[in-house]
């Protein structure tokens, strides 16, 4: 099991910044990547932010140029730096890993999710 659990969520006006950080606990060992999606209201999860256990990093066109995502291996934290804020960023943030064991058996584990609102 791993346990996700993310911080830095709040309310920004736009073109403010915020950064998210998720703290990853328990067996983390063979985890693959570690992602940050966000779903607004009405709207389905989508992925913002994927940076894999080789440190290659993706992001959603809609957040390329504005958000960065980073790892701290001495922590065991993923954040996510989010600048330029726009009011469509407005949504719950969650932190998800993607762990891959030596038989093939995948697991995918998410945090309980972190409110960022962008006023106008």
């Amino acid at each position: 099991q791993v346990q996700l659990v993310e911080s830095g969520g709040g309310l920004v006006q736009a073109g403010g910044s915020l950064r998210l950080s998720c703290a990853a606990s328990g067996s983390i060992f063979s985890i693959k990547s570690m992602n940050w999606y966000r779903q607004a209201p009405g709207k389905q999860r989508e992925l913002v932010a994927t940076i894999t256990s080789g440190d290659n990093t993706n992001y959603a066109d809609s957040v390329k140029g504005r958000f960065t995502i980073y790892r701290d291996n001495s922590k065991n934290t993923v954040d996510l730096q989010m600048n330029n804020l726009k009011p469509e960023d407005t949504a719950v943030y969650y932190c998800n890993a993607r762990q891959l064991l030596s038989d093939n058996t995948q697991y995918v584990f998410w945090g309980q999710g972190t409110q960022v609102t962008v006023s106008s």
